[in-house]
């Protein structure tokens, strides 16, 4: 049983290079029995050699003679790493059964196209990526999340289209400031900085028209009692950061606000992809 966590990335102004683990979970087993099958109770997951479990493994092993089933509280496209998760498992049960010893992390990220969430899936905790590699560190222990996912979905193709090719210098400096503060607020576990750290001025603006209720939330974040509010992915699921102590107030706010929404309490998984026993 291979069992990974979702992920959100970017986490405000960390585009392509922040992302972290979440505490919901997909789980797949591989047996042996002599045919292949792929069996999931998930709607629109595929059940044959397309499923990206199954094509994760075959980036390793051949999936003949396997059955591969599959269960996951990861909501699809919604900006929550399920596609992340379901190749970091296929490629963690190929490398565990076949005992490859191979390096995971590029292989996922050639599968996914970034490297951002499948580093989170694999590594767990909060990871920073780059030159083709991540550096992970664990949250503040105090530090939580509420999810707030609205009933609709953003394609990841028609969310990265939304971005141009290239940005006013004054987008980009800001980013690189804000993503510095948040990374030093998450170190000292510094409440104010990450607050002060979440802002973005690059993927969030230009892709408000794909989430508008994703960026009404966003923007009543500290008046709904959070540090602040992110944009998981390429949306539409909104992260919303908040100290433990503040987040049942923050879920009563948000049932009122936003009934429209699934609303999940979520801690930061410092665990990534756990290999507990495959048959």
């Amino acid at each position: 049983m291979v069992r990974v966590p979702a992920s959100s990335a970017n986490l405000g102004p960390g585009y392509d290079v922040l992302a972290a683990a979440l505490s919901i979970h997909l789980e797949l087993e591989v047996e042996e029995t002599g045919e292949f099958a792929v069996e999931t109770d998930i709607d629109g997951v595929p059940r044959d050699r397309s499923n990206l479990c199954v094509r994760a493994f075959e980036a390793l092993h051949s999936a003949d003679g396997l059955t591969f089933r599959v269960r996951s509280d990861i909501p699809l496209a919604a900006g929550l790493g399920s596609s992340a998760a379901a190749i970091v498992a296929g490629l963690a049960a190929a490398d565990h059964m076949y005992e490859l010893d191979a390096d995971l992390l590029p292989l996922a990220a050639e599968l996914e196209g970034h490297p951002d969430n499948v580093a989170a899936a694999l590594r767990g905790g909060i990871v920073i990526c780059a030159d083709g590699g991540a550096e992970r560190f664990d949250a503040p222990p105090e530090l939580e999340g509420v999810l707030a996912i609205p009933p609709h979905q953003v394609p990841t193709t028609e969310a990265r289209a939304a971005l141009p090719a290239e940005l006013p210098l004054a987008d980009a400096v800001s980013n690189v400031a804000h993503a510095s503060l948040l990374v030093l607020g998450l170190a000292r576990a510094d409440f104010d900085l990450v607050a002060r750290g979440l802002a973005d001025a690059i993927h969030q603006p230009r892709r408000s028209s794909l989430y508008p209720r994703s960026m009404e939330l966003l923007a009543r974040a500290r008046e709904l009692g959070a540090l602040g509010a992110t944009i998981s992915g390429a949306g539409p699921a909104v992260l919303f950061w908040s100290h433990f102590e503040q987040t049942g107030a923050l879920l009563d706010a948000l049932r009122a606000e936003a009934p429209d929404c699934e609303l999940r309490r979520v801690q930061f998984d410092p665990s990534g992809a756990d290999v507990r026993a495959l048959a």
